[in-house]
């Protein structure tokens, strides 16, 4: 059976995700591959509703609780969305997945790194727990990350995740980095122009 394939990419807020994302969609286009993307936590009704409360800053709560919050939105999308459309051979072109999760809550926030993979695989499977294609995206530069962050305008509510300070941050950074060697991930620099990324990334998606 046709079956289409699971792309993420991935890394810290602020590196160009949902740029490059639209921008794969784009290219498959061209080559007449059909595609979907969703921007977890996002991607349905539910799990729309669930980002709205992981991105709350104001709503206190510890690690395992956003695990659980992101877990739940994982499920909505991928068992409700993804593999169905998957099955009939579109692709689906992520930005972020457990990896995330893995960065930011087991790195940044201290859970345990097993509880984050059996929790998520609990509630997605082993097609969603390794992507056919996943790629990193990096950026050394603090400062423009953060400008790049800013040019969203303000928020309502400070973000839950970019509003922590920069010992979280760099915690953070450096989880990616080590994701990357731990699983073979490549890794492309998001200092360059939106073009220049666009590039390498399609060197390792072009069918």
């Amino acid at each position: 059976m046709l079956t289409g394939k699971y792309i993420v990419i991935e890394g810290h807020d602020g590196t160009g995700k949902s740029t490059q994302v639209g921008l794969i969609r784009q290219r498959l286009l061209q080559h007449n591959i059909d595609s979907i993307e969703f921007h977890e936590p996002a991607g349905s009704l539910m799990a729309d509703a669930i980002r709205n409360v992981i991105k709350n800053g104001s709503l206190d709560r510890d690690s395992m609780t956003n695990l659980l919050l992101f877990s739940a939105a994982r499920h909505e999308i991928w068992q409700k969305l993804a593999v169905n459309e998957l099955s009939k051979g579109k692709w689906v072109v992520a930005s972020r997945n457990y990896y995330s999760t893995l960065a930011y809550q087991g790195y940044g926030e201290g859970l345990d790194l097993k509880t984050i993979e059996n929790i998520t695989l609990q509630s997605t499977d082993n097609r969603y727990m390794n992507p056919d294609i996943a790629i990193i995206l990096d950026m050394d530069d603090e400062k423009e990350r953060v400008k790049r962050i800013n040019t969203r305008g303000k928020l309502d509510n400070p973000d839950t995740f970019e509003s922590k300070d920069n010992d979280f941050q760099t915690k953070v950074r450096n989880a990616y980095l080590k994701i990357a060697k731990s699983r073979n991930i490549p890794i492309i620099s998001a200092n360059q122009t939106i073009d220049e990324m666009a590039g390498e990334i399609w060197e390792h998606i072009k069918p």
